[in-house]
């Protein structure tokens, strides 16, 4: 009759490593699980060559794609300025005498 009363609690008491009352909770927990096998060191992961070898290429596509339409807006920028500049000296010397 003893051995029957403790028969359900004899799994729970095969498991050290867990408490009794946390059982439930880690007996579908596999030791390894979600444990790092294998990993690159810092110092061989080559996070900036990948970009360094495309940055050419990548640079000129957006250049040709829209450096015409920035080149010709900075141009008629500074024109612009240095006409508007030029114009107000002008102005300041009409004034002198």
């Amino acid at each position: 009759m003893i051995p029957a009363a403790f028969a359900r609690s004899r799994p729970l008491m095969a498991r050290h490593d867990v408490s009794p009352h946390l059982v439930k909770i880690w007996k579908a927990h596999r030791p390894d699980d979600g444990q790092i096998t294998r990993h690159l060191s810092p110092f061989e992961q080559q996070i900036m060559v990948p970009w360094l070898k495309t940055f050419p290429k990548r640079a000129w596509a957006k250049f040709s794609d829209s450096g015409p339409y920035l080149v010709c807006t900075a141009a008629l920028v500074y024109g612009t300025a240095a006409w508007a500049d030029a114009a107000d000296e002008a102005q300041d010397r009409s004034y002198r005498y």
